[in-house]
């Protein structure tokens, strides 16, 4: 196995940083799903809360406040919970263009936007009609 001071180890082979390993799947999805569900539990207090207020103040514009607040809660939650740590430098892209090469939008000098045919020489004598 190799050693070196980009893999963590010392010179005897001893390992000098391990907190550069990433979380495994199990930990990052908990932490995520932590996360998901500290944000929905907003979201029923934030409905009580907003009847509560109404009961209280008998204003409505406050209610609806609260409830507009708490309407995204579920899409952050979401996007925040299906995240991942962003991909590393080393990971292959999997994803590969299937089909024919397209032409770029602007053409560029080395890839003329035209292609043309050599052209022939007519003879003016033989192109007449009469």
């Amino acid at each position: 196995m190799k050693h070196g001071p980009e893999l963590g180890f010392d010179d005897d082979g001893r390992p000098i940083l391990i907190t550069r390993a990433a979380l495994p799947y199990e930990e990052q999805h908990r932490a995520r799903m932590r996360k998901y569900f500290t944000l929905m539990a907003f979201r029923i207090p934030a409905l009580v809360l907003a009847a509560v207020t109404y009961g209280i103040w008998h204003n409505g514009l406050i209610s609806l406040g609260i409830i507009v607040l708490s309407v995204p809660l579920p899409w952050m939650a979401v996007l925040i919970a299906n995240d991942r740590p962003p991909r590393k430098a080393t990971e292959p892209r999997r994803y590969e263009a299937a089909g024919p090469r397209r032409t770029p939008l602007f053409p560029t000098a080395e890839r003329p936007a035209l292609e043309h045919a050599p052209r022939t020489e007519r003879d003016p004598d033989t192109d007449r009609t009469a």
